[in-house]
């Protein structure tokens, strides 16, 4: 299978398929005759487990410690067990915090939130880990190139098109056949499809965040 098929059948994208080729999880055999990569049942199935141990939160070491056979799977659940119990208690310190805060009836500008500050950092030296919302905030900057570059190229190639089909209006004995003038429509036409679809890929792939999400691990 090309990894297109891979992609459609597992779920997970290109990009995080060649991520996990590269940390190791995932290695198909190459064709002889022309380099490419050959992907068969084996690692459509490899792709389903590590899909699998993903969605569970699962961090990629323990996912190649479990693949080396250092872990089975009840080892690698019972440590991520720890993380995931970790997590939960540092949730519910935030949902405590959050829920003594619900009654304050000062706005924003008249809290005391030196103080709030305080008592967090005190809440993480005895090990609470709040969440780092800041990241995220940055996310959206990653939309703007792409959509950028997609609306420049696109307004490009809509202008060659116009340039054509003025230029045929303008001197049609001048210019030339009607087969190659659909040609020279039809190219900057598909261009444009192209640009569209790598957008609509990209920003799927933005919004899945899932090799962000692994390279934390």
């Amino acid at each position: 299978m090309k990894i297109n098929e891979v992609e459609a059948l597992v779920g997970i994208t290109r990009k995080n398929i060649r991520f996990y080729e590269a940390e190791g999880l995932l290695s198909p055999r190459r064709n002889s005759q022309n380099g490419y990569r050959d992907y068969g049942e084996a690692e459509v199935e490899v792709l389903r487990r590590i899909k699998l141990l993903r969605k569970l939160g699962v961090p990629l070491e323990e996912i190649r410690q479990m693949q080396r056979s250092a872990y089975t799977v009840g080892d690698g659940m019972r440590r991520h067990l720890i993380s995931l119990e970790r997590e939960r208690q540092n949730l519910e310190a935030a949902i405590r915090l959050c829920g003594s805060l619900t009654d304050r009836r000062e706005r924003l500008e008249d809290l005391d939130v030196q103080a709030l500050l305080e008592e967090m950092a005190r809440m993480e030296q005895e090990g609470t880990t709040f969440m780092n919302k800041q990241k995220q905030d940055t996310k959206r900057r990653r939309y703007v190139a792409p959509v950028l570059a997609a609306i420049l190229m696109a307004v490009l190639m809509a202008g060659l098109i116009w340039l054509f089909l003025w230029a045929f209006q303008v001197d049609p004995a001048g210019a030339p056949p009607l087969p190659v003038l659909a040609l020279f429509v039809v190219i900057p036409a598909a261009v444009v499809v192209g640009v569209i679809i790598a957008l609509v890929q990209r920003i799927r792939e933005i919004e899945q965040g899932e090799e962000d999400d692994a390279k934390r691990y």
